[in-house]
């Protein structure tokens, strides 16, 4: 009995123990801060950040203690990153012991981790987030089947963030008040009854090749093509011209073109392709009218052709340019005319005076010598002028798209059935608000219609008026989440047209562009699910930059598209869409900055042959990296080391890649070709250029921004110019960006941007492979701040691509700010963080990605309304 009782003490006192000993260890107080932190940085950091010189705004005599840390999280957060990546201690200061390093950087994110755990999950806050240009155009054409960009007109989006979707920087102003009632007006009209166009002419005129031009400037660099190796369709060459033109209505369209150039006497004639949509539609022979100086006369090639409405590209090219050309000239296929005589050197070089030296009678006989034994040039063709007049006998009445959206009812050309109005305006308004419509809602829009019957207007006049109305509504404008909506369409008030659009006006200029994201941390956080319709708009205007589908309305309204499955299921098919493509036009465009490629004006002296089709085609090679790796979900690293590419033959002969002919783009193995992922391509490193030479120091920053979302800070004041005149003269880019950074000042940022910059230098300022800078051969080999060395941009590219989490977290807060529309906050940063472990468990699969970024606290919830 004795031994039972004993027995039963011992559990019990174990049991105790067991309960109380967490607790008299969480009561520990922790030492390492004051035995190893406080050591580290008195010894290593202090000298430079205290009170009296705190560099880069940093004094770190301030923190004594483990909560003063926490305290300024964000301002450690940054400390730890430049000790993880070798930034501190600057170079050329004594190194601390890397284990002494290791074990600050383990307490400092143990720390940060404990901390983040006791953070109160907050999804955060948008405001009323109004459709930007590029939603407006894709919501329209699958709201309404009308494909006319009419938001090109509007004033252009603010961006903040980095992207213009942000809806802080969405404002509404008057001006784009009275572009919404035009555009709504417009249409409407062209929804319900088609287009009514006048015949009206479109004149392009092409700027002319560079070396076509005469300009005392000497090109001395040689063309990507040769008389006996260059695309014989003429495409690729610098004289064709592509063009992207939206025809208004389906009809017939007269074409006139003018060439620029002439071919040599003795040639055969030149012919010029004209090319819609890829196909050839007419060929013409190039006539050959020029004056006694063998200038060209004006003349026009003209054709009529039946072309459907829609953008449609088009090309006019020059199609084996250098065959027919005289004999002497060299080229393939060379003219069967007799040769032409050879040019009177008379003509060219005038009398010398009767009293001319026997020096100068020497001088002007080499003259004639080398003139006669010149070998011809031709400098090719181009395109001078273009018009395109039309449309004639245009098909009248709407699209079939449209009619297929607008009559929910099936009904047309007047067989409308009673009742019919409110079938096709609730479905109309459905699609357009993005959510259910309230009776009272359908009711107002419906009376719209009846009054419009009630003054004679017709059926279609009806309905005419109520997508005009719709179209300037808040809830069509905006993306208005439940919380936040504080004037549904109330009935129309009385009276006529105008009346109601200005209550209209009214309404609108209430909706909130305020931004409640600096709320005060210590404010308890509400949050609540949205609803499945919000979730449908959010996951739509992410990967398809427009309105939801039918079917994702349809799942909302079920109440089924928050299950799992059905979930990733939607984001597979929307991933699938060719809608998805607004990603990479969208997305990658602003990330990456490649839409800067439009603005972007290359030196014609040293880049001679740089022109729009080379620039398009610098886009497009990206966008279809990015589409592929979405379409065949592939892992995101390829981004950054894919050993593949898409090119067409100008883009390939500008990388010096062979076998790769016509104009369309095909994938490419960039295996011993010294280019790897989107960092040489050539839109990444022409938009990370200046105009006439390259910059490692804007390359190094564009990495660091973009690729790792690890921006450098603002350049200080009164920082010293390079020599731009010694660049490549006197010594390479190298070489005087180190005589640049003598100065303290710079050398302490460069040291982190140049070595990235600096790999990249074997591409020229428009991505061209070059060995040399002027002169000098380009040393491309660099050491990162934390002593990682690489000798050129595929290894450096290698580095980068092992660093696998610290890519995929950068491309994951970029995207999640482009998907959210809102800056990120601090109480974003566990979801960031969950999310980049839950990709690299599923192999960077980029639909993982999008698929844990939707099923996100953040993408599923939003913050409620304070609470004290």
């Amino acid at each position: 009995m004795r031994v039972f009782k004993f027995l039963i003490l011992f559990l019990f006192c174990l049991v105790v123990l067991t309960i109380i000993m967490p607790v008299g260890q969480a009561q520990k107080p922790d030492t390492t801060f004051e035995k190893t932190i406080l050591p580290y940085l008195q010894e290593n950091c202090t000298s430079c950040h205290n009170a009296k010189s705190p560099s880069g705004g940093l004094n770190l005599e301030l923190y004594q203690t483990p909560a003063s840390v926490l305290q300024a999280q964000e301002a450690w957060e940054n400390v730890l990153h430049k000790l993880q990546t070798g930034e501190m201690p600057p170079q050329g200061l004594p190194r601390p012991d890397r284990a002494q390093t290791e074990t600050v950087m383990r307490w400092l994110e143990t720390t940060f981790a404990h901390a983040n755990k006791l953070v109160k999950p907050d999804p955060g806050r948008i405001t009323a987030r109004r459709l930007n240009r590029a939603e407006y155009n894709n919501t329209i054409r699958d709201l309404l089947g009308v494909d006319i960009e009419p938001a090109k007109d509007f004033p252009q989006d603010d961006s903040a963030h980095g992207f213009d979707n942000i809806a802080d920087a969405l404002t509404l102003s008057p001006t784009l008040m009275e572009k919404y009632l035009a555009a709504a007006e417009k249409i409407s009209h062209l929804a319900v009854f088609g287009p009514d166009v006048k015949v009206q002419t479109f004149r392009i005129e092409p700027t002319r090749p560079r070396r076509m031009e005469t300009n005392p400037v000497q090109i001395t660099q040689p063309p990507f093509y040769t008389m006996e190796d260059y695309d014989v369709t003429g495409i690729s060459h610098p004289g064709s011209y592509h063009w992207k033109y939206r025809f208004p209505a389906t009809g017939e369209y007269h074409f006139r073109l003018r060439a620029d150039g002439a071919r040599p006497p003795g040639s055969e004639p030149q012919m010029m392709d004209l090319y819609l949509d890829g196909k050839i539609v007419q060929s013409f022979e190039v006539p050959s009218k020029v004056t006694e100086t063998n200038e060209r006369l004006p003349v026009f090639m003209e054709v009529r052709l039946k072309i459907t409405a829609g953008q449609h590209e088009l090309i006019a090219a020059f199609p084996r340019l250098f065959e027919g050309l005289p004999a002497s000239f060299g080229g393939p296929n060379p003219s069967k005319k007799p040769a032409p005589p050879a040019p009177d050197p008379a003509r060219f070089f005038p009398p010398l005076p009767k009293d001319a030296t026997p020096e100068q009678i020497k001088a002007r006989e080499a003259q004639i010598e080398r003139f006669r034994n010149r070998k011809p040039q031709f400098g090719g063709m181009a395109v001078a002028e273009i018009e395109i007049n039309g449309p004639f006998d245009h098909v009248k009445g709407p699209a079939l798209a449209s009619v297929q959206k607008l009559y929910a009812c099936g009904h047309f050309k007047g067989n409308h059935q009673p009742g019919c109005e409110r079938k096709i305006i609730s479905s109309l308004a459905h699609r357009a608000f993005r959510r259910p419509v309230a009776a009272s809602e359908a009711d107002g829009l419906v009376s719209i219609f009846t009054k419009a019957k009630e003054r004679g207007r017709s059926f279609e006049q009806g309905i005419a008026l109520v997508v005009q109305t719709i179209l300037v509504t808040p809830d069509f404008l905006f993306r208005i989440e439940e919380s936040m909506r504080n004037n549904r369409l109330a009935s129309p008030v009385s009276g006529d047209e105008r009346r109601f659009r200005n209550s209209l006006r009214e309404q609108t200029a209430f909706v909130p562009v305020r931004s409640d994201n600096d709320r005060n941390q210590s404010e308890a956080v509400t949050s609540y699910q949205i609803s499945p319709h919000e979730l449908a708009t959010r996951l739509s205007y992410f990967l398809w930059s427009s309105t939801p589908d039918e079917e994702l309305l349809r799942l909302a309204s079920q109440g089924t598209l928050r299950k799992p499955a059905v979930l990733a299921a939607q984001i597979k098919r929307m991933l699938r869409d060719p809608k998805a493509n607004a990603l990479a036009e969208n997305f990658v465009g602003q990330w990456l900055e490649i839409r800067r490629l439009e603005s972007q004006q290359p030196d014609r002296d040293r880049f001679p042959d740089f022109d729009d089709y080379l620039r398009t085609s610098m886009q497009k090679e990206t966008e279809l990296l990015w589409q592929s790796i979405v379409q065949e979900d592939r892992s995101i690293m390829d981004l950054i080391g894919g050993k593949y590419t898409f090119l067409n033959e100008r883009l390939a002969r500008h990388y010096g890649i062979k076998g790769v002919t016509g104009a369309n783009f095909r994938k490419v193995d960039l295996t011993g070709t010294g280019r790897t992922g989107i960092l040489t391509h050539a839109s990444v490193l022409t938009v990370s250029s200046y105009g006439n030479r390259t910059s490692p120091v804007l390359r190094g920053k564009y990495i660091l921004e973009n690729v790792l979302n690890a921006p450098p800070p603002a350049a200080p004041a009164n920082v010293p110019r390079l020599d731009e005149e010694a660049v490549g003269a006197k010594g390479s880019l190298r070489q005087q960006l180190e005589k640049h950074r003598v100065n303290p000042v710079c050398a302490s940022c460069h040291a982190r941007m140049d070595p990235l910059g600096f790999s990249l230098e074997n591409y020229d300022a428009v991505g061209a492979w070059r060995a040399k800078d002027g002169n000098f051969l380009i040393d491309p080999s660099g050491v990162l701040p934390d002593g990682r060395a690489f000798k050129n941009a595929e290894d450096l590219i290698t580095i980068l691509q092992a660093e696998k989490n610290a890519f995929t977290e950068a491309l994951t807060e970029k995207l999640l700010t482009y998907a959210l529309g809102r800056g990120l906050e601090r109480a974003d940063r566990p979801a960031v963080k969950s999310l980049v472990a839950n990709v690299a468990a599923q192999q960077y699969r980029f639909s993982s990605l999008v698929l844990e970024m939707v099923r996100s606290l953040p993408f599923q919830k939003r913050r409620g309304d304070r609470t004290t």
